[in-house]
């Protein structure tokens, strides 16, 4: 009689792989990012408006101050073409392997620089990123809803921001836990409209206030006994450079949307995203340039680091335009949040082995809101959060890093176009990172020296009643 020897080792290690790969596409069918690949052209195009206008659009005016309208005009015209540039090289390097989908941007960075160099690179500045952004729209969202009430009710009684960021954050307690990208597409929508709502009453209603009286071009600065400072019109020149890089600051989630759109050989997914971000940019210029542009014609230098906050009339009008700011980034958040709830679970469930369910889903995306709801109230720097974040983080993830995968990946000959190009970008890129901080950093300290946490709000309130 002849006895059965041990199991055959390659069927057992054929057995154990399909196990492994059967349990990885369980988890990805859980994880917001990878959950639904049905996504149309036009979800790329209302969500990449979403990811990139918002909060920034607002302090674009305020940016034009500080840099003045020869060199304002340039950035704002220079950093709509490299972002557009860098963003067709993200879309491009999403599938750029047959039957392989980069569908994260660190996942993207591992590929190029390495499994734990990528790693080290990539996350720190997509968290930076990411938690940034939502955590100023917290502190947007609770300003505007403010606006909002003092607006439609001067003679109410004077509330805190924090009470507004409070119920602001109170709506982003519910709809974070719609479970991937394509379930929040009908928010982003909705935010997508009001984007170029509010912008159009931003520039409407400075046309039509008209040019102050006494209205001054020269360079915003700071004074010290009551004399302008050469230092402070540089400072304020770095912090607005910062300001414009916050404004273009979608590239983080391109990815994380683009896989959220169906690809095969014949027709990969490039296609109907790349088509999503020509309109997501054509919106993105009616939007700028009309506010940066005609803000600064209106207000000079005299305009708010939220030119909302500048006007004052028709009130219907301006209590309209916050409360379209409030649906904007309270979308806006959830487009930004959306990859961060992909990394925390991913390491929840695939690092910690915690089981996928909703209840691990519940505490980790509400501890995440908790999170950002109190650092927002904590520190309510809305003009001076945006330069500092702006360059410090957006200008990398944004301006150089997708050149520098680029060159690495495709190897353009030296001094050819695309090879210039890509360095063009990248010192651009590299100024804004080192610069545009160190204002933003500085008029920080600046407010914080009279500011008093969780006190009285920093917005001044029109307090007439009619």
């Amino acid at each position: 009689m002849e006895t059965q020897g041990p199991p055959d080792k390659k069927y057992g290690n054929s057995h154990y792989i399909e196990e492994k790969l059967a349990k990885q596409k369980e988890i990805d069918d859980w994880l917001p990012i990878t959950a639904s690949r049905k996504a149309k052209w036009w979800y790329s195009a209302f969500h990449n408006v979403t990811a990139i206008v918002g909060a920034g659009v607002l302090s674009l005016p305020y940016a034009m101050s500080e840099l003045g309208w020869g060199p304002g005009v340039g950035v704002l015209v220079l950093s709509w073409v490299i972002t557009l540039y860098t963003l067709w090289q993200m879309v491009e390097m999403h599938e750029m392997i047959p039957g392989r989908r980069f569908d994260r941007y660190h996942e993207l960075g591992q590929y190029v620089f390495g499994e734990k160099l990528g790693l080290y690179i990539m996350v720190p500045q997509q968290l930076v990123v990411q938690v940034g952004v939502n955590i100023v729209y917290m502190v947007t969202g609770g300003q505007s809803l403010e606006k909002f009430h003092n607006t439609v009710c001067p003679c109410c009684k004077k509330l805190k921001t924090t009470y507004f960021i409070m119920i602001f954050a109170s709506v982003q307690f519910v709809l974070s836990h719609l479970p991937n990208f394509n379930s929040i597409s009908g928010v982003s929508l909705t935010a997508a409209v009001m984007s170029l709502s509010y912008s159009t009453i931003a520039w409407g209603a400075s046309i039509e206030k008209g040019v102050l009286p006494d209205v001054k071009y020269s360079y915003r600065s700071s004074t010290t006994a009551g004399k302008v400072t050469t230092a402070g019109k540089v400072f304020h020149f770095f912090s607005a450079l910062g300001n414009v890089a916050f404004a273009y600051a979608g590239h983080n989630v391109v990815l994380e949307i683009q896989a959220t759109i169906p690809s095969t050989p014949e027709k990969p997914s490039k296609g109907p995203m790349w088509r999503g971000v020509i309109v997501a940019y054509i919106v993105v210029a009616l939007c700028y340039f009309p506010v940066a542009l005609i803000g600064y014609w209106v207000f000079g230098n005299s305009v708010d680091d939220n030119i909302l906050v500048s006007l004052d009339k028709p009130r219907w009008l301006i209590a309209l335009a916050n409360m379209f700011v409030v649906i904007h980034v309270i979308g806006s958040f959830q487009v930004y949040a959306m990859p961060v709830f992909d990394m925390i679970e991913s390491v929840l469930v695939k690092k910690l082995h915690f089981k996928p369910t909703g209840t691990l889903r519940f505490v980790a995306r509400n501890v995440y809101v908790a999170f950002t709801m109190f650092v927002a109230i904590t520190f309510p720097f809305f003009g001076e959060l945006l330069s500092f974040f702006g360059g410090f983080a957006f200008a990398p993830s944004t301006y150089f890093l997708p050149c520098i995968m680029w060159l690495a990946i495709y190897k353009p000959r030296k001094f050819s176009l695309s090879w210039w190009s890509n360095w063009v970008c990248i010192i651009v890129g590299l100024l804004l990172m080192i610069l545009s901080p160190i204002g933003g950093l500085r008029q920080i300290i600046i407010k914080a020296k009279g500011y008093h946490f969780y006190s009285s709000t920093r917005m001044e309130v029109n307090r007439i009643c009619r």
